[in-house]
């Protein structure tokens, strides 16, 4: 899972981005300090694992991850090649999904671009932006679609008529996720996937705040949650999220109470990007390692088992399966040291542990034994 931090210049995303990551990224009060992209590998918080870990004493804990990128802020005009221009917008299409970084603090001494803070304005800006670089694409696509269309290909006949509802979509300022209905036709479906729309990429809005509007519950107005299109958003303060990295755990608790907090900014942001995404995780576990795997939401068993390998997924036979709540409970009926043989032949006794088929859907939080 890869997540692209995007936003105008000077708006918080290179302090998210080293709060989010632990690397030391420039973090300057001035416009394009970002070029490259920096990415950062994170680690996707999960109790789970650790009590796993503990029950299985296991020699390795392994968790999920999410890769963030932070990409170089956006500016009026990108599309036509301002600022950074399409060298920004490509490095967005690599991506699976956005975290949008808005400032919602004042601060004289912080430039903005814009030279006044207005979050409504600021998404507004992107929006456009992202919209005109996909009619940009959309329209290419439309002119080989109509040749081949001109001449009796059938499949570009639905194109066209698909990539001109889009077009009009994105002309009347809708973004390409607002477009097209959930239902649509396989072929549709696998259209959009090939354009690769900046606009039908999943969104989070990360609202930058001070610590003060921290404190007091910041909360965005009626007229800017309208322009966020129902996208997810949360609002931290980066600020504070990269100084509780200085912090030692009991101090970070302490910090986050006197904030009114019961886990940080971060935590929560990783968490809404997994269901942003459709993700779940599956875990296994034994004294080798304990392990998470992420897997998309829906996903049968033999496709979970391609986490772990392409084997398990061409000669799956069955998984044994038991929900992580249920194992831990077996753990602590378990007589003598708790251990995870200890532990599953307990849950095997209760009949909690299910044996399911090719058929069956994996639920999050399942602790799952292959055969293959």
């Amino acid at each position: 899972m890869q997540i692209g931090i995007i936003g105008l210049p000077n708006v918080g995303k290179s302090t998210l981005f080293r709060a989010l990551t632990k690397k030391q990224v420039a973090a300057e009060n001035y416009p394009f300090v970002t070029i490259e992209p920096n990415v950062g590998v994170v680690k996707v918080p999960d109790e789970r694992v650790e009590k796993l870990a503990e029950l299985s004493h296991s020699a390795k804990k392994i968790h999920a991850v999410v890769e963030f990128v932070d990409i170089a802020g956006l500016v009026k005009g990108a599309a036509e090649g301002e600022g950074l221009g399409n060298k920004f917008l490509s490095h967005i299409r690599e991506v699976d999904a956005i975290a949008e970084v808005v400032r919602v603090f004042e601060d004289p001494d912080i430039i903005h671009v814009e030279n006044r803070v207005d979050p409504k304005k600021d998404i507004e800006i992107i929006d456009l932006e992202l919209i005109l670089k996909d009619l940009d694409t959309v329209e290419k696509r439309l002119e080989g679609a109509i040749r081949q269309a001109r001449g009796g290909d059938k499949a570009a006949v639905i194109q066209k008529e698909v990539l001109d509802r889009i077009r009009e979509g994105l002309e009347s300022g809708k973004r390409a996720v607002a477009i097209l209905g959930k239902d649509e036709r396989e072929e549709v479906i696998r259209l959009m996937s090939e354009l690769s729309l900046l606009t039908a990429k999943p969104r989070i809005v990360v609202f930058n705040a001070s610590e003060e509007q921290i404190q007091k519950k910041w909360e965005p107005s009626p007229e800017l949650c309208a322009a966020l299109g129902g996208d997810p958003w949360l609002a931290l303060s980066a600020k504070v999220e990269d100084e509780l990295n200085s912090l030692a755990p009991e101090e970070k608790t302490e910090y986050l109470k006197t904030l009114g907090l019961e886990q940080s900014g971060l935590d929560r942001m990783i968490q809404i990007g997994y269901e942003t995404l459709c993700l779940i995780t599956f875990l296994t576990t034994g004294e080798d390692e304990t392990r998470a795997w992420t897997i998309p939401k829906g996903s049968a068993a033999p496709r979970a088992g391609r986490a772990i390998h392409s084997d398990f997924e061409q000669k799956f036979i069955r998984a044994e399966v038991i929900a992580y709540e249920r194992i831990v409970e077996a753990g602590s009926f378990a007589r003598g040291p708790a251990t995870p043989n200890a532990a599953w032949a307990k849950a095997r006794e209760f009949g909690w542990i299910r044996i399911e088929g090719k058929e069956y859907v994996v639920q999050d939080g399942d602790v799952i034994e292959f055969r293959i």
